[in-house]
């Protein structure tokens, strides 16, 4: 039974605001089942359903989940249309429940490489769900942490050029305002299943004070009650920020 079960509401632990996870281990865990790559990510698909669900019953605000990176273009073809099926499937999923959900969708990163179905899906998704109060998820499409921060650099670098901005107005406030996660705060919370220990450009500038918790699990078989011991993990930590 998941902790957050076993104890009275009162007593959970609170889970913090912003929660992100590296979706990661849908192939290794195909291959130790000797099935196609495709079938761990529509696992892996599942077990995002069951997470977000969870995450907006425990209360989190933002959940922010890696779900296609720029480097991720270099796989098979085959591997990159079964998971633009995917995701294209749970969109109209999503869509198709969105009143009963009250889930509000934002996208970090530059969508333009997808297909135009692909793309409408998102901004309509985005579009129709930015009424709601419930979670908001964050669905990195292909994102790169550093391609964020020179497009954020170039957009600010532009301003300057045609007189809007001046270059000693930057500060590290206001750059954030020129990514993708403008208006979102950091997340305090990074979860990596898998085993892998790397952040694979994930959220570099949002995570500089983040606690990280790696697991070793692949993320088709990551639990609710594995969520709550990464909470718990998190809870066991000295948040600093450089202080002493």
């Amino acid at each position: 039974m998941a902790l957050f079960q076993k104890k009275k509401k009162s007593e959970a632990l609170p889970p913090p605001r912003h929660i992100a996870i590296i979706m990661d281990g849908n192939g290794r865990w195909a291959k130790k089942r000797g099935l196609p790559r495709r079938a761990g990510h529509a696992a892996g698909a599942e077990t995002f359903r069951t997470i977000a669900n969870y995450c907006r019953s425990i209360g989190v605000e933002y959940l922010t989940v890696y779900a296609f990176s720029t480097e991720n273009w270099k796989r098979s073809q085959e591997e990159i249309s079964g998971i633009m099926e995917l995701l294209k499937r749970y969109l109209k999923e999503a869509i198709a429940d969105m009143e009963k959900n009250h889930v509000r969708f934002v996208f970090f990163g530059d969508l333009s490489r997808l297909s135009p179905e692909l793309q409408t899906l998102a901004r309509d998704a985005a579009e129709r769900s930015k009424v709601y109060q419930g979670v908001q998820v964050n669905f990195c499409l292909n994102y790169g942490g550093r391609d964020e921060i020179v497009q954020g650099a170039q957009r600010f670098a532009s301003e300057v050029a045609a007189g809007k901005r001046k270059p000693e107005e930057l500060t590290e406030a206001l750059f954030s305002d020129y990514l993708y996660s403008a208006g979102v705060p950091d997340p305090e919370l990074v979860i990596r299943p898998s085993g892998e220990l790397r952040t694979s450009n994930f959220l570099p500038w949002q995570s500089a004070y983040s606690e990280y918790v790696f697991m070793d699990v692949l993320w088709p078989d990551f639990k609710t009650k594995d969520l709550d011991e990464a909470i718990a993990q998190f809870h066991r930590r000295n948040r600093r920020f450089g202080g002493r």
